[in-house]
């Protein structure tokens, strides 16, 4: 990539205020960007950086009124952050997309190819199997009986598609992640557990993000469903009967338990824990660590193991703070007490 300041703010519908002329070559972060390169301010908390960053041009809010000298190139947008997403995806989209069939990989017969598909080495693709337009699967997948993968859909290398799972338009499943292993499912029966048989299957709906070595598994009858537009990170484990509503996001580690359902757009931080066979409503916040044992409704900003209200969080760890104090005040009262006994 070389685009000139001028030629990229006209691309993102920017404004240029500086060397419209420099030229950019790169993409870095503001503390560690050189010449060629471009960054972003998005964070207040980084802008003591804008005044020292070696970068060529740096996206700014419209609205960003700079206290010192700067010697960056200015392109001001709405916002920064979805700019750069924007740049990043159309550079992503501008390499040469990997085409063909290559040698050794297994195709079952009856199974009909796009003919713009690209399979990777050693991938093996099972029996009654439906694939659409561009997908991309890399090497050493598993594609089972009876899967649906729909047009635009990359399975990354080293994934795992159970039997008789759907996946959407656009999604992008990264390595080793399992869709459809069965549910953690057992009965007890005479001091023994006894497998209770996992005959449904995995719903992942258009748009989604799976991240590496994330599970889902596959529910014990009807289906787990992950609804468009949901973003998975990695190492995330995803329970039998489950369903994820639309455009929620959870990063690394979360665990949701068998049959919870949880609504749409809530954003959920690592190693939070749910327990099975709650409802959870739309548009929360979920602390990192937090513990859910039953459900919420909407709105709502938790914290904390068993969750709370954020703000209830909060004042909790202050008391706590203070908690040595307050017991040498106690023990102060007590010996005066018993001075004057």
């Amino acid at each position: 990539m070389e685009i000139t300041a001028r030629e990229l703010a006209k691309l993102i519908q920017g404004t240029v205020e500086g060397n419209p002329d420099v030229i950019i070559n790169n993409f870095a972060k503001i503390e560690e960007a050189k010449n060629g390169c471009i960054t972003f301010l998005a964070n207040p908390l980084y802008t003591h950086y804008i005044y020292t960053t070696e970068a060529s041009a740096v996206l700014v809010k419209t609205d960003f009124v700079p206290e010192h000298n700067i010697s960056a190139t200015l392109i001001r947008v709405e916002d920064p952050y979805a700019t750069l997403a924007m740049l990043l995806n159309y550079i992503s989209s501008q390499k040469v997309r990997k085409s063909g069939i290559e040698q050794p990989s297994y195709v079952s017969e009856g199974v009909n190819l796009p003919e713009d598909i690209y399979l990777g080495a050693f991938a093996y693709i099972g029996k009654n199997v439906k694939i659409g337009k561009n997908v991309c699967i890399y090497p050493q997948s598993y594609i089972g009986d009876d899967v649906s993968i729909d047009d635009n859909t990359i399975i990354y290398p080293g994934v795992k598609i159970y039997h008789s799972c759907k996946i959407g338009k656009n999604c992008i499943i990264h390595a080793g992640a399992v869709i459809g292993a069965d549910g953690f499912g057992f009965a007890p029966e005479n001091g023994e557990y006894m497998k209770i048989s996992q005959i449904g299957n995995v719903v992942i709906e258009d748009n989604v993000e799976i991240g590496a070595n994330t599970t889902v598994d596959r529910a014990t009858m009807g289906s787990t469903v992950v609804h468009k537009g949901v973003k998975l990170d990695n190492l995330i484990q995803i329970g039998h009967n489950v369903e994820i509503g639309e455009h929620t996001v959870m990063a690394a580690q979360v665990g949701v338990a068998g049959s919870t359902k949880i609504g749409s757009h809530n954003q959920i931080g690592g190693q939070v824990g749910f327990a099975g066979h709650i409802k959870i409503g739309d548009n929360n916040k979920f602390g990192a660590q937090s513990g859910v044992p039953k459900g919420i409704g909407d709105n709502k900003m938790v914290i904390g193991s068993p969750a709370i209200n954020a703000t209830d969080f909060a004042k909790q760890v202050v008391y706590m703070k203070k908690l040595p104090a307050l017991f040498k005040d106690v023990e102060n009262l007590k010996q005066l007490l018993d001075k004057k006994q």
